[in-house]
């Protein structure tokens, strides 16, 4: 694969994946707008681990708290740690169950740049409406196990491109009354379980279908995905504890006004 064709892949994945803006809309309209051809199901894999590997990084906090949790369950104790990860299986849930009947009856039937341009202008209204009707009062800690799971259902629209995973997670988060960088927190988290699953998934039907080499193109592809997401995590999180939604909101309503101009007219 072309080196600029590589590298803007890994780059547009790793700085899209955890902003509010829909890393799938961006993907899939890469190679339309770009007239490239599919960069092929191995650096799918690979830009998500690079992905995956950031998030795990930035949030080494709260996992060693998760892990922490865990071992004190063995004791027969429980702990706030435990409580998070109990919360984030809770909101696994829902998507796991949904996008395997996706997967099973759907298929690539909603990969439309129709579907994307609307989706986008309209879950950024939505994100707009929660950033301003939304209480800033809650944290991570206050969440209950019935909000963990209200944020888990949101996340089932996130199958639809343009959605934003992120996106709508922070959205849901904020109309609970969590705080912009908490909910963007617990966003983050979030993600982990659902790379992880989704990841897991694709290696293992590469797997069957022999089609596992990992050469210099999926190494670099980690690589550049994960400083991307990295340094965008931490612009995300340093803007969100001063600022609002708004930027991304704007992006996604000139981003989502752009394709219906360029498809309708």
């Amino acid at each position: 694969m072309p080196i600029l064709h590589l590298a803007v892949l890994a780059l547009l994945q790793g700085i899209t994946e955890f902003l509010p803006i829909s890393s799938s809309a961006h993907l899939i309209l890469l190679p339309v707008v770009m007239d490239w051809p599919d960069q092929g199901r191995v650096l799918d894999v690979a830009v998500h681990v690079g992905t995956l590997l950031a998030v795990m990084v930035y949030a080494w906090r709260d996992i060693g708290t998760m892990l922490s949790g865990l071992f004190r369950m063995l004791k027969g104790r429980g702990s706030p740690g435990l409580r998070l990860f109990g919360q984030l299986v809770l909101a696994t849930i829902p998507v796991v169950v949904a996008g395997y009947l996706v997967a099973r009856y759907a298929g690539d039937a909603l990969r439309d740049p129709r579907i994307i341009a609307w989706t986008t202008i309209g879950f950024a209204l939505l994100l707009w409406v929660a950033d301003r009707i939304g209480m800033t009062l809650n944290r991570i800690e206050h969440l209950g196990f019935g909000g963990a799971f209200f944020i888990g259902m949101a996340q089932v629209l996130a199958l639809l491109p343009g959605t934003s995973r992120a996106g709508i997670t922070m959205t849901a988060a904020r109309f609970l009354g969590m705080e912009r960088a908490e909910s963007a927190r617990f966003s983050l988290l979030l993600a982990i379980p659902a790379i992880l699953g989704a990841g897991a998934l694709e290696t293992l039907s590469l797997v069957e279908a022999g089609d596992i080499a990992l050469g210099k193109d999926a190494a670099i592809a980690v690589g550049l995905s994960f400083v991307a997401a990295l340094i965008a995590i931490a612009v995300m999180m340093a803007w969100l504890k001063r600022a609002s939604f708004l930027p991304f909101i704007l992006y996604r309503l000139a981003l989502g006004g752009g394709l219906i101009a360029w498809l309708y007219f």
